[in-house]
């Protein structure tokens, strides 16, 4: 039986929310269901920092979707700040009676906090255990640093959805494919870089790292394995914290003889000095521009102002999967790497 369908999001999610909506509701209207609008909801933070957050409609037996994006600090939020509040409107949601919970992150948090090291934490397996407390049926999200951390839910479902769709599309459509080759920053990210190399048809080059973990985002030395003179470079990553490894890797590619370098990442967190380590590059001619998806919020003003920056919109991609996930169909084509 298929219940009723509310589509919501915290204060950060918003953005994103509205994004999926027109599509949700093509895919709604096509199968004869009603549209719906988002339902409305109240956050609030208090001056000691406290948040609380009330659904401000009926949503007693419907399946709810929640968006929530814990990378956007457009309101002055940190990560744990959007986490607490996500807690605090799926508890609502709980409380309501909702039917069923699926949980919309496109940036998973804590997704680089999945081993334990010395005294360190597993703080992946911590949120994903408190997710699981408050009830969550299903969690969806892009791109997880570790496919691993599907391990941490026992009862939740967990799906990890594919960038690389609908970056791999714009590539096919945007970069001339006959000088191309495509390359990962590090040999990590290696498989990625076979997708694509893969479903292009071009060579691929790759790209050997030696860490420094006695630093946080330090690297000692860096190594090219194969020809890139005067060759098109696509390097490709799952995601940009400080785009230190790439600025290395963009600027060693270009003194290996590369003519036009790319990047292409699923997650662009872009956090300081990112934007101005590929300023640097995009002035100096070496970068061209990097791709990448609207899972991480982006003002206008820097997807205006930043002409290295190429945003590829995947709210589609999510409509599609929270459609099938409410009306109990498949979604195994949906997150296979290419689209069928």
């Amino acid at each position: 039986m298929v219940s009723k369908i509310c589509l919501m999001a915290c204060k950060n999610g918003f953005y994103f929310a509205e994004k999926i909506l027109p599509h949700l509701n093509r895919f709604l209207k096509d199968a004869n269901y009603s549209e719906i609008s988002l339902t409305k909801t109240d956050e609030v933070q208090f001056r000691n920092t406290e948040i609380k957050s009330n659904i401000l409609e009926s949503i007693r037996g419907s399946h709810v979707f929640i968006v929530q994006d814990v990378s956007n600090k457009s309101n002055g939020y940190s990560v744990s700040d959007n986490v607490l509040a996500l807690k605090t409107l799926i508890n609502s949601a709980r409380i309501s009676d909702a039917f069923k919970i699926t949980v919309i992150l496109p940036t998973f948090p804590f997704a680089r906090q999945d081993k334990h090291f010395s005294r360190e934490g597993i703080t992946a397996r911590m949120f994903a255990q408190e997710l699981e407390m408050l009830g969550v049926n299903t969690v969806i999200t892009l791109d997880i640093h570790n496919l691993a951390i599907a391990g941490f839910f026992n009862k939740t479902v967990f799906e990890n959805l594919k960038g690389f769709r609908d970056l791999n599309k714009y590539v096919k459509q945007n970069l001339p494919l006959e000088n191309l080759v495509v390359s990962s920053p590090d040999i990590g990210g290696l498989k990625r870089a076979e997708n694509y190399a893969s479903e292009l048809k071009i060579n691929l080059v790759s790209i050997y790292k030696e860490r420094n973990y006695k630093k946080i985002d330090a690297i000692d030395k860096m190594y090219v394995i194969g020809d890139v003179k005067n060759k098109d470079v696509l390097l490709v990553d799952d995601m940009i914290d400080t785009g230190g490894t790439l600025f290395n890797a963009a600027k060693l590619l270009k003194e290996k003889g590369a003519n036009k370098i790319y990047f292409a990442c699923s997650l662009p967190f872009l956090n300081p000095p990112s934007k101005e380590r590929f300023d640097s590059l995009y002035k100096d001619g070496i970068l061209e521009y990097l791709i990448a998806t609207n899972a991480v919020y982006h003002t206008q003003e820097f997807l205006e102002n930043t002409p290295w920056f190429k945003q590829v919109d995947v709210s589609d991609y999510f409509a599609k999967v929270i459609f099938n996930i409410f009306t109990y169909k498949s979604i195994s084509n949906l997150l296979k790497n290419i689209k069928s």
